[in-house]
């Protein structure tokens, strides 16, 4: 019932309280604080958001340690995520999932679609502006865990990206 509402609509104080753990799951990840968003719309807090996951992952890419550490905290992080969303939302199978990414997806400005084979194709994606590649890959690791953690043990893993100059993201969503 309530992800056929999400599809719908989602008030602006749960769109605003979700990114909030969205950054303090990523500061968690990346061993520093999280910026302050309370006074930002909506719209300013994912800007914020992808300027701060973009500045976090540069800084850990110029440490020269290996890009699996910090990528297996996002993921850690996000699987849990995932995991509260599916029990909130009430998400029961791998399609309930697929719905749930694409809501999810919607509003931080990724335009996600999954077909029933789990391919994915994204058009769009409000981050690529902001990241690079390698930005991406790092900060991809949330994409999976919070796939992972919507479905259950399920997994999100992408052959191209709009980062690295293509025209779409594509990918694959596994069911268990």
């Amino acid at each position: 019932m309530i992800l056929k509402i999400m599809q719908v609509y989602i008030p602006g104080f749960i769109k605003k309280q979700k990114l909030k753990e969205l950054f303090l799951l990523t500061a968690d990840a990346f061993s520093c604080d999280a910026p302050e968003i309370k006074h930002d719309s909506f719209e300013q807090g994912l800007t914020t958001y992808a300027l701060f996951t973009k500045e976090q992952a540069e800084a850990y890419l110029k440490t020269g340690q290996p890009l699996e550490v910090v990528k297996k905290r996002l993921y850690l992080n996000s699987l849990a995520w995932g995991k509260d969303l599916r029990k909130l939302i009430g998400v029961k199978t791998w399609e309930d999932a697929a719905s749930a990414m694409q809501v999810i997806y919607k509003m931080i400005g990724i335009d996600f679609h999954c077909d029933n084979d789990g391919n994915v194709i994204i058009n769009q994606c409000f981050f690529h502006q902001h990241y690079s590649y390698e930005v991406c890959q790092i900060i991809s690791a949330l994409d999976d865990g919070v796939a992972a953690g919507l479905s259950d043990g399920g997994s999100l893993q992408f052959q191209q990206r709009i980062t690295e100059g293509y025209e779409c993201c594509k990918g694959r969503f596994f069911k268990k």
